[in-house]
């Protein structure tokens, strides 16, 4: 099975291709660009890279976020699109979970994590089980200093996952204390080649109703129901 894999749903933009669950080729930047501007060129110049066309391609897999709200719509408009034109399957994936693979070979509590802004954190909480990521807990968006509380609760050790790292160290520390297992920011990007086997693990979704995963309403969206109820 030939998938791309797609993941514009935060800072990093990501792009994969994977053969039989033998990645081919992968690309990645780190940088505050433009996903809509880079999404396609990147995707193409790959594809050429490891000698494959669109019409080669058996599946499309997606990073449906939680993350930026623009940044989630690029890539799942692109590989929905591109599903759609080469009628083949499409595949959404948590972003919080395509991030819980870096620790897949951590033996307890892994918690990804994004920041949300105002203290706020979109999250989740797995472990891996037998070569299968588990949830452990729902993901949220939720209070960091409430979510660190009742991680502090379970009594375990907790390997903490996030390309925001740096913003919520020290409160992770101070909560955690010597449970708390924050490892090298190589670790606190999520991987494309990941994304593409998480999703091969999965079941298609139909198309037109894969939806993205936002855990909360984008600001935008906030203020526009609350207008449209105080008119009413």
């Amino acid at each position: 099975m030939n998938i791309l894999a797609i993941d514009t749903s935060n800072q990093a933009m990501g792009v994969a291709v994977l053969k039989d669950g033998r990645p081919l080729g992968e690309f990645m930047t780190n940088l505050k660009k433009n996903h809509s501007e880079r999404l396609m060129p990147a995707i193409v110049h790959l594809m050429h890279e490891v000698n494959m066309t669109p019409v080669d391609l058996d599946r499309i897999v997606v990073a449906k976020g939680p993350g930026s709200y623009t940044g989630v719509r690029i890539g799942l408009t692109t590989a929905k699109s591109m599903a759609w034109s080469l009628d083949i399957p499409v595949t959404g994936v948590s972003s919080l979970e395509v991030l819980a693979w870096q620790g897949r070979f951590y033996d307890s509590y892994i918690c990804p994590f994004f920041d949300a802004r105002r203290g706020l954190v979109y999250t989740g909480l797995y472990r891996w089980q037998e070569g299968i990521l588990v949830p452990v807990a729902d993901e949220r968006n939720i209070v960091m200093d409430d979510w660190l509380h009742e991680l502090a609760n379970m009594q375990q050790e907790v390997l903490f996952l996030s390309p925001d790292m740096q913003l919520h160290q020290e409160r992770i520390l101070e909560q955690m204390g010597s449970r708390a297992v924050i490892p090298h920011g190589t670790y606190n990007v999520a991987n494309p080649s990941h994304l593409a086997l998480a999703g091969q693990q999965k079941s298609p979704d139909d198309t037109h109703m894969l939806a993205p995963n936002y855990l909360r309403l984008a600001e935008a969206e906030a203020k526009w129901l609350k207008k449209q109820k105080e008119d009413k």
